[in-house]
């Protein structure tokens, strides 16, 4: 459900928006910012598939002993077609690549990414401990085991709403899922999703700059 990380001293955390399949805008973002895989860490906001022209790349990015993923509500479709035989969600959104993969071989990577894929992070940074989830937070970080798998994958109620509240219990969360066309922080919320299927663009951010971000402005 939810998995910590202590502070990284030896190099840089970065956290990366929806990747929708886009591999090769991924490897164009960590060259920009000389990404160091001895000693740097990815963390994904989740989404890794669908959309993009490819999905098992960036789904079995959550091997590389440098990149963590959590788990967003297109991994959650595809789980549920492949396992449950609920495939109408799945190939209406995005699913589609998945017809040209034999079924058995798909489902047993799926499953093994999805076992190191938990529903949320807690990451210590130099200026204080980062959350993230696929979609929307709980009011309070404690709350964080009990809030519904729905909440966390699917909910786009908090920024629908504008709601510049505070997640409390925490510094501040990165979440993804709903497209923005720039990053935009409501509270301690960072929304960094910003539509790489139909931008041809991710978000790439240092978690200790979004950190000291909200130390000094939780509510821009």
């Amino acid at each position: 459900m939810l998995k910590r990380f202590e502070r990284n001293d030896s190099g840089h955390d970065y956290v990366v928006g929806d990747l929708h399949g886009h591999y090769a805008l991924l490897e164009r973002e960590l060259t920009r910012v000389d990404f160091d895989t001895g000693k740097d860490r990815l963390f994904s906001v989740g989404d890794l598939i669908d959309r993009g022209p490819e999905s098992l790349k960036c789904l079995e990015l959550v091997h590389q002993p440098w990149c963590y993923a959590v788990t967003g509500n297109h991994e959650m479709m595809a789980r549920n077609a492949l396992f449950d035989n609920h495939w109408g969600q799945w190939l209406s959104n995005g699913g589609e690549w998945s017809q040209s993969h034999d079924k058995v071989t798909l489902r047993n990577r799926l499953a093994e990414a999805m076992m190191k894929m938990p529903l949320a992070f807690e990451i210590e940074t130099a200026h204080g401990v980062i959350g993230i989830v696929h979609a929307e937070p709980p009011k309070n970080w404690a709350d964080i085991r009990k809030t519904s798998r729905e909440t966390l994958l699917w909910s786009r109620q908090r920024i629908e709403s504008n709601n510049q509240t505070i997640v409390s219990g925490i510094d501040g969360v990165v979440v993804g899922h709903t497209p923005v066309p720039e990053p935009r922080t409501l509270g301690n919320v960072r929304y960094i999703d910003v539509g790489s299927f139909f931008s041809g663009r991710i978000c790439l951010e240092k978690l200790e700059d979004i950190a000291s971000m909200m130390k000094k402005s939780p509510n821009p």
